[in-house]
């Protein structure tokens, strides 16, 4: 059974409240507008997965530090950004639910507000002298880049095969978690070989995250994104590259042209997930899935037991067998 998220914070329930409160305050600005947009992005933040990666990680090294906290709202703040751009590039109207900030303010606002996310987040780094926290998460938002890029570079000619594909979602998603694991180590510790150990770990976790969130898109319509939205924007997930390796030459290009060509009309979609269902795809990518999260708990493993290690493990299963 799959521990609530409230179950799972225990150990940094205190933490997560003071980090809640430094973040509403780091968004702050005297511009009433950006104020009023940046209050709109506060209210509506989702289940704070990251900043509870980063203060169940520092715990697990040390202790927590003030530089845990900084850690947390520079990788909130650049991964905000990074969410109101995505957004603005989507032509997206709505994000968990919600209008997206393009919907109600256009694109001018959304992406002079991501730009102020994104170099508040440095500011805040760069003010508290944090220069590694710094580069662990630069390093993460170059990579998330060029995953976007290479995406979007591979799904004109939709040839992404396996290790193209792992490649985008480790540099796409995996990267951020990465950097959010290995910033909550190293706000506690100088340790080089514990924060990338850390860092592996939330690499390992991201993967299995974005492999979830990809069987979602054949599944139940009420998880968050409309059923069969990758199909749509011509993505190739793990299930779809899979059931495409399994069937012959003729009826693969036959699904990638229709992909190509029609990819949004209702019939299309409908028939891809039912190829990707009959193909053993969504068996298959569970099946990946479930071993990146046996290797993240092995890395897990090695260090001691504890509270912190515990709501690690519960939230790792959380991430892997969430519904939505």
């Amino acid at each position: 059974m799959v521990k609530s998220l409230r179950t799972i914070q225990a150990p940094i329930v205190e933490e997560l409240q003071e980090f809640e409160q430094r973040f509403r305050d780091s968004m702050r600005s005297p511009v009433p507008l950006l104020d009023r947009i940046t209050f709109y992005i506060v209210r509506r933040k989702g289940k704070q997965v990251r900043p509870m990666f980063i203060f169940l990680t520092a715990k697990l090294c040390k202790n927590i530090t003030d530089a845990t906290y900084t850690a947390a709202s520079l990788v909130e703040l650049l991964h905000t950004a990074s969410l109101v751009h995505d957004d603005v590039v989507d032509d997206a109207n709505e994000r968990r639910g919600f209008f997206s900030i393009n919907a109600l303010w256009k694109n001018k606002a959304a992406v002079l507000v991501g730009d102020f996310l994104l170099t508040r987040g440095l500011a805040l780094a760069l003010k508290k002298k944090q220069y590694q926290l710094l580069q662990i998460v630069s390093n993460a938002f170059e990579a998330i880049t060029e995953g976007e890029l290479l995406q979007l570079e591979k799904a004109r000619r939709l040839d992404i095969d396996e290790e193209v594909y792992y490649e985008v979602i480790r540099k796409k998603t995996a990267s951020l978690i990465a950097s959010a694991c290995a910033a909550g180590a190293a706000s506690t510790t100088t340790d080089e070989e514990i924060v990338e150990k850390m860092r592996l770990f939330g690499e390992t976790i991201g993967m299995a995250f974005q492999i979830r969130d990809d069987l979602f898109d054949f599944g139940a319509s009420d998880v968050g994104k409309p059923l069969g939205i990758d199909i749509k924007e011509k993505k190739m997930t793990l299930p779809l590259i899979y059931a495409l390796q399994q069937t012959d030459k003729q009826n693969r290009k036959r699904i990638i042209r229709k992909i190509k060509r029609y990819s949004e009309e209702p019939a299309t979609i409908r028939e891809v997930i039912e190829f990707v269902r009959q193909s053993g795809g969504l068996e298959y990518a569970h099946k990946v899935m479930l071993q990146f999260r046996d290797d993240a708990f092995e890395i897990l493993h090695s260090f001691p037991t504890s509270p912190a290690r515990e709501s690690l493990e519960d939230l790792v299963n959380f991430v892997v067998e969430r519904e939505k």
